[in-house]
């Protein structure tokens, strides 16, 4: 009986300090139930809320983003490109491509976004490096270029292998990187498209589901995916007014949490931060020395946030909040003023004068040579005038 009232009076504890510790959340603060997830400011980089974000995981189909920047970036997107054996067996979700059938890379990259298409990214691979092997080499080395340190891929779909592994930031990172080409935003955003292929004559809808059956307002791209091992995981962007956001979740049990995380996460993003921008033209001061921005620098910032500049040495301006965290950087020009400008001026023309100086000493030195060349000759021939008459 005495255990009885124990176990009781632990549970009852066990609820309230639940309670107390979930009270205590900020409550603009999302509650996420997937097992990682990222939220970062599409312009900047800058991340809003991360939780397990550089947790290796299995992406699924949100490699395909990965494949698709890298296709547009490195292929013709109107070469045609003839569908192996391979790509018509791949398993999955398809676009029922056939073997032998011509289709330009432009159209198997929609079908790889759009619908999913396994088959879509192996012909594309293998229209590229020649082999899936060879691609997922020359793939690996451009994520790295551009920053991806925690990501290795082993095909261009996302089917399970264990091997096959990135992370919420690096997918949120690619992402940022790809949004910024025009063709790759077009065809994230694409909530249809007609398709007409060899097999399949039909219209092919984006599965992202806030794109479509459950519009989020201001979402401008999206992609999702699942195997049994990476659980639901979804990519999304958006955009209202002059902040934008990229959101993404791993691991999801199921398809409502996954979209009800990532809902979430954007409305956190957009109802607790803001973009601010310093003015073109702002000057700068340290050690006596002025830096100037040349272009409109914006950076994003909670709203209860404050915000400290920085200058250093060599003219970088640091944003930080009362943390000390850095929010922004930007690289800034020094000011070349009007004494500036005299000196450089000076300078030059002492540099100039000095140059003709050298010029003419090496003239001189040079025809000194030349003359006391001649005169050694002249010499040897008398001398052997003087020898011929003896």
């Amino acid at each position: 009986m005495k255990l009885l009232v124990l176990l009781i009076i632990l549970s009852i504890f066990s609820i309230f300090f639940n309670n107390k510790v979930i009270g205590a959340v900020s409550p603009d603060e999302p509650l996420i139930t997937s097992e990682a997830a990222i939220l970062i400011d599409g312009n900047t980089g800058r991340v809003l809320y991360e939780k397990n974000s550089d947790k290796k995981m299995q992406p699924a189909s949100l490699t395909k983003i990965a494949t698709a920047i890298y296709a547009i970036e490195n292929g013709n997107l109107e070469d045609i490109v003839t569908v192996s054996h391979n790509a018509r067996d791949v398993e999955g979700t398809r676009v029922y491509l056939e073997e032998g059938e011509k289709i330009t890379l432009k159209r198997l990259i929609e079908g790889l976004l759009v619908n999913s298409g396994n088959d879509a990214g192996i012909a594309i691979a293998e229209h590229l490096d020649g082999s899936v092997e060879d691609f997922v080499i020359s793939l690996n080395r451009y994520l790295k270029d551009l920053g991806l340190q925690n990501t290795n891929f082993v095909n261009p779909h996302g089917l399970y292998h264990p091997e096959h592994l990135t992370t919420a930031r690096d997918l949120a990172l690619i992402t940022q990187y790809a949004m910024k080409n025009n063709e790759f935003r077009e065809i994230f955003g694409t909530k249809e498209l007609s398709w007409n292929g060899e097999s399949w004559d039909t219209t092919i809808y984006t599965h992202h589901k806030l794109m479509r059956e459950q519009p989020y307002e201001g979402i401008t791209g999206g992609k999702t995916g699942y195997i049994d091992e990476s659980g639901i995981t979804l990519v999304t962007a958006a955009t209202r007014g002059d902040l934008s956001l990229i959101a993404v979740t791993l691991n999801a049990p199921t398809e409502d949490i996954a979209y009800h995380d990532t809902v979430d996460l954007l409305d956190y993003g957009f109802n607790n931060f803001t973009v601010e921008s310093i003015s073109q033209g702002q000057l700068f001061e340290i050690n006596n020395e002025e830096y100037i921005n040349n272009d409109i620098l914006t950076y994003t910032i909670s709203n209860n946030e404050n915000i400290h500049k920085l200058i250093t040495k060599g003219g970088v301006l640091e944003l930080k909040n009362d943390s000390q965290d850095v929010i922004a950087q930007f690289q800034l020009e020094k000011n070349i003023t009007w004494n500036d400008n005299v000196e450089i001026l000076k300078e030059s023309k002492d540099n100039a004068i000095n140059d003709q100086r050298i010029n003419k000493n090496l003239m001189f030195f040079v025809m000194l040579i030349f003359i006391l060349i001649l005169l050694r000759i002249l010499f040897i021939k008398n001398h052997k005038k003087v020898d011929s008459i003896d």
